[in-house]
């Protein structure tokens, strides 16, 4: 494990301000404070947590991402050190290996000490506003919200969060779940996601998927067991409602769930594939060449 804290620097190109090189332990906040500095225009999409860094090469998706794309889409060089101790960029890498490391995770390929990323311009002025729904309500407003969310002009962004602060989650069944999912005339499965799970579906308009991210927080160390039992039966149930052949997650949110490495020697290639093909589906057997 190597430290990248202290490689923060973030330089924007005075030529044009549209590119900018950003060290690998550079924090998002301090890429949105840096480029919030030069201008009220400037912008990338990166995330929408501050204190996340270093998760370009698993994509990275945001607020305008349905516009302008994930954070690997910007990055158009990188400096690396091999094994050799050397220090080497795009052009010294060659192109597939360029490609593994906008996307292929963040622990892969060499070390990256540094992106050069494309900027992007955005309005001075955004209109937000917030919805709020009880959970009688919010299922209906989730199932209407499916079928229109990817259809929508890409200048807007439709993010639907379900929160409740406390759970009993020792009390879940599944006929108390209920929330419509993609593709699915039927009314399915999540009542239970309105009381104790952060349920956040984003989308990208030019996929037009959706993601699903599964949280439960709990403040004592004792109710653990009970969390993670109640997050394992929420995980299965969602199985029939989600990707098939293989069921696929975001290489940002790693799921120890689909597989792992093997922790007492070498990971041949047909371990890793129980893993990688879920992340990266065909793309996997193109990594392992890299």
């Amino acid at each position: 494990m190597v430290d990248m804290r202290n490689l923060r620097s973030i330089s924007i190109a005075a030529s044009d301000e549209k590119t900018a090189w950003v060290q690998a332990g550079a924090t998002l906040g301090q890429l949105y404070h840096t480029l919030a500095l030069k201008g009220k225009t400037l912008a990338f999409p990166a995330g929408a947590c501050p204190d996340v860094g270093g998760h370009f090469t698993g994509g990275g998706y945001d607020m305008i991402s349905r516009k302008y794309a994930l954070a690997a889409d910007h990055v158009i060089d990188a400096k690396l050190i091999n094994a050799d101790g050397k220090i080497l960029d795009r052009r010294s890498i060659g192109e597939n290996l360029f490609w593994a490391v906008r996307g292929g995770g963040g622990t892969s390929f060499e070390i990256v000490v540094e992106f050069k990323v494309s900027l992007v311009t955005v309005p001075e002025r955004v209109t937000i506003f917030n919805v709020t729904r009880t959970s009688e309500t919010a299922t209906k407003l989730v199932h209407q919200w499916q079928h229109i969310a990817d259809k929508a002009d890409e200048n807007l962004l439709m993010r639907k969060i379900g929160l409740r602060e406390k759970s009993d989650s020792s009390k879940w069944s599944e006929k108390d779940m209920e929330i419509p999912l993609p593709s699915r005339k039927c009314r399915v499965g999540v009542q239970s996601v309105w009381r104790g799970v952060e349920h956040f579906l984003g989308i990208r308009n030019s996929v037009g998927k959706f993601m699903i991210h599964y949280a439960v927080l709990w403040p004592s160390h004792n109710e653990t067991d009970k969390h993670n039992d109640w997050m394992g039966r929420l995980y299965s149930f969602m199985a029939r409602y989600v990707a098939k052949s293989p069921r696929a997650a975001y290489v940002n949110y790693r799921d120890l769930d689909i597989g792992r490495n093997n922790i007492n020697g070498n990971t041949s290639y047909r371990e890793a594939s129980v893993w990688g093909l879920k992340y990266y589906k065909n793309n996997f057997r193109r990594l392992v060449r890299v």
